[in-house]
């Protein structure tokens, strides 16, 4: 979300200047050695010139869904459940990432048409259950020539031609975009919506990764928006519903030298809360105290969680036949909001084959909250794993402990 040489990404980015208006679409497996993922990206040496992430501020919407150039980097997350016809079950993924490839410069000369300042990568994948299949694609283009860009208002998101965009509001809504995007077999078409507020992380919306300065993002989430559209498989259309989750952050900084991944957990329960917990893990393999997430109740009330405060159980591994060893079911617990949750992939491979590769997937989900049965679907991000079986000097170096 190869992490070895950090400052590949700037070169690698720079580079894509020279392709003059060309832009990219790649099936998985066809990657380029263009590492713009989560992880690489927070990975990268922080530089100067770039706002920080130093402080609670105040976020304003729906200025804040749109890009914050003076930020290095950001990303627009976007995940989900759909049901069709017959039972059939597709998960969904859709991914931005804004990278800036120098710093803002106020008192520079007006730029050319050709000129770009960020770079947009895009990565999409469809879970097909009822098929058991997992397909996934990257696009990258820069932002010149309307290749790619982002906007606030109207919001605006676009990859070559797979976009997120804002359409008019039924009822009120705080939230209606059209989602659209397609390659190989499957095009995705979905409104999604909602009528309840952005979800602030950490504190304030302010999310410390590690204890060095500008070590933090700026990060909100949107859980339970409402899906519907279309889901197209080799050419015949379905009707879907479901629900989709937003996350989004910006920031400037790295993380910590020690740190190797994560594991990401966004659920949606069928009592209508949700919940969102990171936990960040060093490369000693031990769980990082800067583990975090948080609870929104069905009511809106919203409970921060800090790393003690959620205990995960590693139950089953996979293993990629590409390479690495990944968690492959969990036992979450929560004490505090007497929750208990077992997380169970739909189906075992679910990487995407970018470079370098993570585990992203649709998961099942049963449980206990405060005695009563409750159950959830939601999709979990394994980050680092790949890259921790390519170093290590042993097999079980790459699975962390339960904790």
């Amino acid at each position: 979300m190869s992490r070895r040489c950090p400052r590949l990404v700037l070169i690698a980015a720079s580079a894509l200047l020279l392709l003059g208006s060309c832009q990219r679409h790649l099936p998985a497996g066809n990657a380029p050695a263009l590492p713009v993922d989560r992880l690489s990206v927070l990975r990268d040496t922080a530089q100067p010139g770039f706002a920080q992430a130093e402080r609670p501020r105040q976020f304003e919407f729906p200025q804040d869904h749109g890009p914050h150039p003076l930020f290095r980097h950001e990303w627009w997350y976007l995940t989900g459940q759909l049901q069709g016809a017959a039972g059939a079950t597709f998960g969904f993924e859709l991914t931005v990432f804004r990278l800036a490839l120098r710093p803002p410069d106020p008192a520079a000369a007006p730029q050319s048409a050709w000129a770009a300042r960020q770079l947009y990568v895009a990565h999409f994948a469809i879970s097909d259950v009822e098929r058991g299949g997992f397909f996934s694609s990257t696009r990258y283009a820069r932002d010149a020539l309307g290749l790619a860009g982002a906007a606030a208002q109207p919001f605006a998101l676009q990859v070559a031609d797979w976009s997120v965009s804002q359409a008019p509001a039924p009822g009120g809504a705080a939230l209606h975009w059209l989602l659209q995007a397609a390659d190989g077999d499957y095009q995705l078409q979905l409104d999604l919506s909602s009528d309840q507020p952005p979800v602030l992380n950490g504190v304030a919306g302010l999310s410390r990764k590690a204890d060095a300065p500008g070590a933090a993002s700026y990060y909100y989430s949107m859980p339970r928006l409402k899906a519907l559209g279309h889901i197209t498989r080799q050419g015949a259309a379905m009707p879907v519903s479901g629900l989709a989750w937003l996350d989004r952050e910006w920031g400037s900084g790295a993380l910590g030298p020690n740190q190797q991944g994560w594991d990401w957990f966004a659920l949606d329960l069928s009592d209508g809360s949700a919940l969102m917990f990171y936990a960040l893990r060093d490369r000693d393999g031990q769980r990082d105290a800067h583990s975090a997430g948080t609870f929104v109740a069905a009511d809106g009330r919203v409970t921060p969680l800090a790393n003690d405060d959620v205990q995960i159980q590693v139950q089953r591994q996979w293993t990629s036949p590409r390479g690495g060893r990944y968690p492959a079911q969990w036992q979450l617990r929560v004490r505090s909001l007497d929750l208990q949750l077992q997380v169970s992939p739909l189906l075992a491979d679910q990487e995407l084959s970018t470079q370098p590769r993570y585990w992203e997937g649709a998961v099942r989900v049963a449980g206990q909250r405060r005695g009563a049965a409750v159950a959830a679907q939601g999709y979990v991000e394994l980050v680092g794993y790949a890259q921790a079986q390519a170093s290590a000097s042993t097999p079980s170096a790459s699975v962390p402990p339960a904790h």
